[in-house]
């Protein structure tokens, strides 16, 4: 067999994970970003001023953002619910070191404390989880496309053939996902009119980088013989084709129907794909080709799966425009962010619910369709993941009462008074590698395609030892990292659409 059909044997027929091992390992990523948080907020304690020096900064948030999350999906994935823990307790550790310094220095009642963090203010323009979720989606999926080619990734985090939860089943969803969260539609401002198909004519304009990401991904491929999973999206389609036209099919959706009903559109999308799929032969065709052999002549028969998962993935996209609707109304205190990070779990809390009725009377989870199951898990498990997030924020924000002049990057900064709000621009941070991520997010993506197919060209990685695969991954992620903080540093954005 060749080395090209060992590594799509590889990455072929899988069932998933279970949604509980999912869940075990979905605090993982908050608490890096909480845990990075307080050792700034301890560094300012003990030297009297922020961090500033870059180096430093970015060894930090490489060692504390990325590296657990390359361990945790390779080395330690055998004891995963060991990691968030451990972190959880370290994160305890540090905020006890805070708080009891705190009471060294100045006697304040930890209830007036409290009273203080909830009347705090904060900048009712700048939600940092919605930057910090898309980062991490990008993070995790770039470390994932290499990573499941090395044996040290477990099998059941890889794509599942047909049905199952895997954590790259999730990453794909959870990538609509946060693109519609700053839709142009979402970022619109309530008070601005703007012609009805503005926004469609913007997206026109701006995925045409994707069409040829696509294109090019097409034409590397098929030209080196590079290793693919055919079941994924067909012959010739991939995801830069797929994330292309659901943002078109979705912003012609959002200038026919009002945007604040976007959820009855994803209800409506998901629920009659998922009819069309048991009442006809869809799903066979979708499963077994249009001769019942898994047939690809033709171009609808050789890209099926890429082609009818468009639906499913509309939905999804269509109810996060929705959810991001939702986060940027005008909210500028911690009390108000409090009720509405209880509202976003009741709502993931009743999309499991529908998710368990949906497999047991429809269809299990299913990317490789994008069925109903699959986008009532992707919306449930991305809210629950965003809220984390928030919370972790929220906690920030609390810490950084404790030690005056801390400072932490792309957290909610607290001023004390609505009046005051300008007053957050003097707030001295270090390059943060979050906000260097944001600012080139689609040159990152595609930096980590590009060094994916590097390493595979170059390297056996079927047969690689566990300390060569971590530190091709370390080596990898930090090099992606690091010119995008080189980028950031020099203010470079490379779009120029």
């Amino acid at each position: 067999m060749s080395q090209k059909h060992l590594k799509e044997a590889f990455v072929s027929n899988l069932n998933g994970t279970s949604l509980l091992e999912l869940s075990l390992g979905m605090p993982l990523a908050p608490l890096c970003l909480l845990c990075r948080g307080l050792l700034l907020v301890l560094h300012c304690q003990h030297r009297g001023k922020p961090l500033r020096s870059r180096l430093p900064a970015l060894l930090l948030d490489f060692g504390v953002l990325v590296a657990p999350l390359l361990f945790s999906c390779t080395v330690l994935s055998p004891v995963l619910f060991l990691v968030p823990a451990i972190l959880a307790a370290f994160c305890a550790g540090i905020f006890f070191t805070l708080y009891r310094q705190r009471q060294r220095d100045s006697r304040v009642h930890f209830r007036q404390i409290v009273k203080d963090f909830q009347n705090t203010y904060l900048d009712p323009d700048y939600v940092p989880a919605i930057t910090v979720f898309r980062v991490y989606v990008n993070v995790l999926t770039s470390i994932s496309i290499l990573a499941v080619d090395f044996p040290q990734f477990p099998r059941r985090y890889a794509k599942a053939e047909t049905y199952g939860t895997g954590v790259m089943d999730l990453g794909v969803g959870a990538f609509i996902f946060s693109n519609a969260l700053v839709c142009p539609e979402v970022r619109q401002k309530a008070a601005v009119t703007q012609p009805k198909f503005s926004s469609l004519t913007k997206q026109l304009f701006a995925i045409w980088p994707l069409v040829v990401l696509g294109i090019g991904r097409f034409l590397s491929v098929k030209s080196i013989e590079y290793h693919e999973h055919i079941s994924e999206y067909g012959v010739h389609w991939n995801f830069f084709f797929t994330l292309a036209l659901v943002r078109i099919a979705a912003s012609l959706l959002l200038a026919i129907f009002p945007k604040n009903k976007s959820w009855i559109v994803a209800v409506t999308v998901a629920v009659l794909y998922q009819l069309i799929l048991n009442l006809t032969s869809l799903k066979t065709f979708v499963l077994h080709g249009s001769d019942g052999e898994d047939s690809r002549t033709g171009f609808l028969n050789a890209n099926r799966e890429g082609l009818l998962s468009l639906f499913g993935y509309l939905a999804i996209y269509m109810a996060s425009v929705q959810v991001g609707l939702y986060l940027l109304k005008c909210r500028d205190s911690v009390k108000e962010w409090m009720g509405a990070v209880c509202l976003l779990l009741l709502a993931a809390l009743v999309l499991f619910v529908f998710l368990h009725i949906s497999q047991a009377h429809t269809d299990p989870v299913s990317r490789r369709m994008a069925n109903l199951s699959y986008c009532l898990w992707v919306i449930a498990y991305c809210l629950t993941l965003f809220v984390s997030f928030v919370v972790a924020d929220l906690m920030l924000v609390f810490t950084k009462l404790l030690v005056k002049g801390s400072a932490v990057p792309s957290c909610w900064r607290a001023v004390k008074a609505p009046d005051s709000r300008e007053q957050r621009q003097a707030e001295a941070v270090h390059i943060c590698l979050i906000a260097a991520i944001n600012k080139n997010q689609l040159l990152f993506f595609l930096l980590a395609n590009v060094m994916t197919g590097i390493v595979n060209v170059m390297i056996d990685t079927i047969h690689s030892r566990a300390a060569l695969t971590l530190c091709i991954l370390h080596l990898y992620m930090f090099l992606n990292c690091f010119i995008m903080y080189i980028l950031h540093a020099k203010n470079i954005v490379l779009k120029f659409w």
